[in-house]
């Protein structure tokens, strides 16, 4: 079966996604040769986006990110909107995303578990007082609260867990599903790539430019960009 027969045959499906998802829109992803992880910096990335790190070099901390993790002015692209699509139709119940660009919301979906966090949510360290990304882009050094406190951005950073609410959300979608699309990630990234295994539906896809270890298990595999791939489908 294609693609398009999979999805028109399918009442409640859910796409998980991860940085391959987002490279269309302009976003570089982390593992690719030219991605993040292979950039030179005075620490790995993995270290700067690292909890400790965060305590220990806070404004190296936010040097790093302002830099790297925050792209401003990217679009959704015809992933994100034929997602949307899908979702007003009534196909598609939820997203599941490792991403923290927050593209599949501006984009038009409700339903969407950020496994990872956002970069369009900040909060006090200490108040607790809530914050956009303009208080993160728009200031200097380490972003500071009106009560003083540091403004922290609500990502999931190395050595942190991911929040059991979202788990939980995603975790109830994916096993009530009757189709999961996984698309752009590596599946490498634990305990995100772990949640598959709730998956008990009819059609498993993979969309991805390269192969990855669940191939053999999906009920269709398509090497190909992800958006270009979905913006053929039809609703």
């Amino acid at each position: 079966m294609t693609l398009q027969e999979m999805i028109n045959d399918s009442k409640s499906i859910v796409f998980f996604g991860g940085a391959g998802v987002s490279t269309e829109s302009g976003i570089p992803d982390f593992r690719s040769v030219d991605g993040l992880y292979n950039q030179k910096y005075d620490y790995p990335p993995e270290t700067m986006l690292s909890h400790t790190f965060f305590e220990t070099h806070t404004a190296e901390f936010f040097k790093f990110y302002r830099d790297k993790m925050i792209c401003q002015g990217v679009k959704p692209n015809k992933a994100h909107l034929k997602l949307a699509e899908l979702e007003r139709a009534g196909k598609l119940t939820a997203v599941v995303t490792q991403n923290i660009d927050g593209l599949h919301t501006l984009a038009g979906n409700k339903k969407v578990y950020e496994l990872h966090g956002s970069v369009h949510r900040n909060y006090c360290t200490k108040c607790g007082k809530f914050y956009g990304i303009d208080a993160i882009i728009n200031s200097d050094g380490v972003p500071k609260c009106e009560c003083g406190g540091i403004i922290k951005p609500d990502v999931v950073l190395y050595e942190e867990g991911l929040d059991n609410d979202t788990v939980n959300g995603a975790v109830a979608a994916i096993a009530s599903c009757d189709m999961l699309i996984i698309a752009g990630t590596s599946m490498t990234v634990y305990p995100a790539a772990g949640l598959i295994r709730y998956f008990r539906g009819k059609y498993l896809v993979e969309i991805n430019r390269d192969a990855t270890a669940i191939d053999d298990q999906c009920d269709l595999v398509i090497h190909d960009k992800v958006g270009e791939t979905l913006g053929r489908i039809t609703v």
